[in-house]
């Protein structure tokens, strides 16, 4: 019998792994369908879906091997990572999907949500008030008009896979829909800066480096709360924390 692995796990869903089938268990109906219409509307390798029957989706294992992970190395050449920019840019000139991401928030909703944030990390002792306030003013930069694209919303390097110094597959689409493309580029360069530049000559266009970091900013500020309250660590050498300090 196959060992059943438990990839991830919080209160919200879990993925589990058995064999060769991941199966994702999701609190929200609405994201399992969410993410089954990005896949089937994304024009990358995106996973096989083999059944969905709510809250369980069941899709087959990619070959290949993830970029890395936020903290640790990245195992992927600069070839892989200009390949997963290429494949980043197919995705944002797609046609829009029906409907929005995370990563179409809107200004209004997102300033908001990031000074209550920030409010609450230097209230509760979670971080010091003049790195919240350094980053917090960085992150401005990331609320300004966008032209929507195709986004993933939670483009993570774990969440591509490549061989060698082809990209096989994206996972994880609960989050996609119409957004801005800078805060995929945003996250998936997210602790791994060293790479920016590979991941935008595989893009192929010009962007604004000040918005991706600033993105950078913002997403971890956002992050650092609900990651302890679910049990990670973003103090984790490479993580968020850190994201939010070299930005000093």
């Amino acid at each position: 019998m196959d060992e059943v692995k438990v990839v991830v796990a919080h209160g919200e869903r879990a993925t589990l792994r058995v064999g060769d089938v991941f199966l994702k268990v999701d609190s929200d109906r609405a994201r399992i369908e969410a993410e089954v219409e990005a896949m089937s509307l994304a024009p990358v390798p995106t996973p096989e879906i083999l059944w969905c029957k709510p809250p369980v989706l069941a899709i087959a294992a990619l070959p290949g091997t993830t970029l890395g992970r936020l903290g640790g190395p990245s195992t992927g050449s600069p070839a892989a990572w200009a390949a997963a920019g290429a494949a980043i840019r197919t995705l944002h000139e797609a046609p829009l999907p029906p409907r929005a991401g995370r990563a179409g928030r809107s200004i209004v909703a997102l300033r908001a949500q990031l000074d209550d944030e920030c409010e609450s990390l230097v209230t509760n002792g979670m971080l010091p008030a003049d790195l919240v306030t350094r980053n917090r003013r960085i992150a401005e930069a990331a609320l300004r008009p966008w032209t929507a694209s195709f986004t993933h919303g939670d483009l993570q390097i774990a969440h591509v896979f490549v061989d060698g110094d082809e990209v096989t597959g994206v996972i994880d689409w609960s989050e996609a829909g119409q957004g801005d493309a800078l805060y995929d580029l945003a996250t998936f360069t997210l602790g791994h800066e060293e790479h920016l530049d590979d991941v935008i000559a595989g893009y192929g266009t010009d962007v604004d480096r000040g918005v991706i970091q600033a993105w950078w900013s913002l997403r971890s500020l956002l992050a650092v709360r609900w990651l302890i309250e679910h049990g990670f660590d973003p103090f984790a050498p490479g993580c968020e924390v850190d994201v939010l300090r070299s930005r000093m």
